[in-house]
C-alpha cells in the first residue's frame, strides 16, 4: 500500500508518520458531534485526517489541529495546503500543554495515545504517537475545561475500559459525561472502543448508542457504509 491514502474529497501522504490513518481516526473525524461548530481543535492531529473530514462535514468551521512530532505536523500541514479546505485548517506544532490558546474552542477531539502500562515501542516517534500514561488524561481534561465554551464538547475515541476511567476523572473538572458510542468489530464480540462527549456542566440526560463495524470476515455492515459513505471512495 503507498503512502498516499485517497479519499472522496481530499488526499492524505501519510510518508514519515509514525501513526498511520486507521479505524479509530475516520470513526472520531465521522461522529464528532456539534451542532454548530465555529472553531474546532483537534489534539494530536498526526497526518490531519480527523481535521479534514470535520472541515468537509461543517463547511464554515475552523479547525486548528495541534502536533507535537514536527515531522507529522509538517506533513499536515502540507495535507492541508492540498485539499479543498487549505484556508479553514491550521497546524500547531507542539503540544496542547504548551500552546497559547487563540480563542475558545465549540469543540475539541482527540484520537489520543492510549498505550497505558503496556509495553513501550522502541521507536522513539511511535511511542510518542501510541504510548502514555494518565496524567495526559488528567492534562487534557483540565486544558479542556479552559479551552472549551460554554457549550463546547471533549469529544474522544478510547478503548472501552479506559473511557470509563476518563469520564470519571473529568467529573472532578466540572466535565460530564452526555454520550458515548459503544463500538465493536463484529455483532458477537466485546465492544472495542468507545467515544465519549464530555460537556461543562450539564444537566443532560446520557445517551448511548452502539456501531458494530463487520458483519463478517471482510464484510462492513450498512451502518459503517453510510456513515463513511461521504469519505471512502469503496462505499
Amino acid at each position: 500500500m503507498g503512502s498516499i491514502f485517497r479519499f472522496k474529497r481530499f488526499e492524505v501522504d501519510q510518508s514519515g508518520c509514525a501513526m498511520k490513518i486507521n479505524t479509530d481516526g475516520v470513526l472520531l473525524g465521522a461522529l464528532a458531534k456539534h451542532r454548530h461548530p465555529g472553531h474546532i481543535l483537534d489534539i494530536g492531529t498526526g497526518t490531519g485526517v480527523i481535521a479534514l473530514m470535520l472541515a468537509q462535514r461543517f463547511d464554515t468551521v475552523k479547525v486548528d489541529a495541534v502536533e507535537i512530532d514536527d515531522q507529522a505536523a509538517q506533513r499536515a500541514q502540507s495535507n492541508f495546503n492540498r485539499s479543498p479546505f487549505a484556508e479553514r485548517l491550521h497546524v500547531i506544532q507542539g503540544s496542547f500543554q504548551d500552546m497559547e490558546v487563540p480563542c475558545q474552542y465549540d469543540l475539541i477531539v482527540s484520537n489520543p495515545p492510549f498505550y497505558i502500562n503496556a509495553l513501550h515501542n522502541p521507536n522513539d516517534r511511535k511511542k510518542l504517537a501510541r504510548h502514555t500514561d494518565l496524567t495526559f488524561f488528567h492534562n487534557l481534561v483540565d486544558f479542556s475545561v479552559q479551552a472549551l465554551r460554554e457549550n463546547g464538547i471533549l469529544q474522544l475515541i478510547l478503548p472501552s475500559e479506559l473511557a470509563i476511567e476518563v469520564a470519571d476523572m473529568a467529573k472532578s473538572v466540572g466535565l460530564v459525561l452526555v454520550e458515548e458510542v459503544r463500538i465493536k468489530s463484529y455483532p458477537d464480540t466485546e465492544y472495542i472502543r468507545t467515544i465519549i462527549s464530555l460537556k461543562k456542566d450539564t444537566a443532560e440526560t446520557k445517551t448511548s448508542t452502539s456501531l458494530v463495524i463487520y458483519e463478517d470476515k471482510d464484510l462492513y455492515t450498512q451502518s459503517y457504509k453510510e456513515l463513511l459513505r461521504d469519505f471512502f471512495l469503496a462505499f
